[in-house]
């Protein structure tokens, strides 16, 4: 089944879309980025073929995940979150942390960290839900902290913004652009549902968020 849906993607691939996601997702030597190859396939195309092979296995999923191909890892992710809805989430959760190192690039983060992490940790005690975020929000690695502040939407979706708001505190001060861009995003988000929450946050620390947390 994987080989079809290999053969599938390389029949909708598209050389010059592809030159130009390369481009956008910083794929050259030293960007965030560095070493992933695209087809250029559109998202939905790509929904579009993950629901014919929402049966793959883990282990299918997992030769996907460990492939520089950008389409593969996306498409992995997208049955994956079918599989959470559908089969057991605290598996789905483990198999996702344990692949935290092929979700590598925002929106291979944004599509599907708040589905998974922020759906399971939204089920769990604060205490777990606290410690897990605050772990991923000082890692080293940008992903990681970013998959910190992007899960926190799913609470979001749900009115509960303490830990978006926790989460904010701790990466305000981050160096790259990327998690600027995600707070400032989280916290446009926060500011549709209660506006006074968001405005708290920033009468606080506006005068040293950056340009681009304040722009997000």
């Amino acid at each position: 089944m994987i080989n079809q849906l290999k053969k599938e993607l390389k029949e909708k691939s598209n050389s010059k879309q592809a030159k130009i996601l390369q481009r956008f997702f910083k794929t050259g030597k030293g960007e965030y980025g560095e070493g992933d190859i695209f087809l250029g396939i559109k998202v939905p195309i790509q929904r579009s073929i993950a629901k014919k092979y929402t049966n793959l296995p883990l282990n299918q999923l997992q030769n996907l995940l460990n492939s520089k191909v950008h389409e593969y890892r996306l498409i992995a992710l997208v049955i994956l979150m079918d599989k959470y809805k559908k089969e057991n989430k605290e598996k789905i959760y483990n198999f996702y942390i344990k692949n935290l190192k092929n979700i590598n690039n925002w929106d291979l983060v944004d599509i599907s960290c708040p589905n998974i992490i922020g759906a399971y940790l939204y089920t769990q005690p604060g205490k777990v839900t606290k410690k897990t975020l605050q772990k991923l929000a000082i890692s080293d690695n940008l992903w990681e902290r970013r998959v910190a502040i992007v899960s926190t939407f799913y609470f979001i979706r749900q009115n509960r913004f303490g830990e978006s708001i926790g989460i904010a505190q701790m990466l305000k001060n981050d160096k790259h652009d990327l998690i600027h861009k995600a707070i400032g995003w989280m916290l446009r988000e926060i500011g549709k549902r209660n506006q006074e929450v968001e405005e708290r946050f920033l009468r606080k620390y506006y005068k040293t968020m950056p340009r681009t947390m304040l722009r997000s």
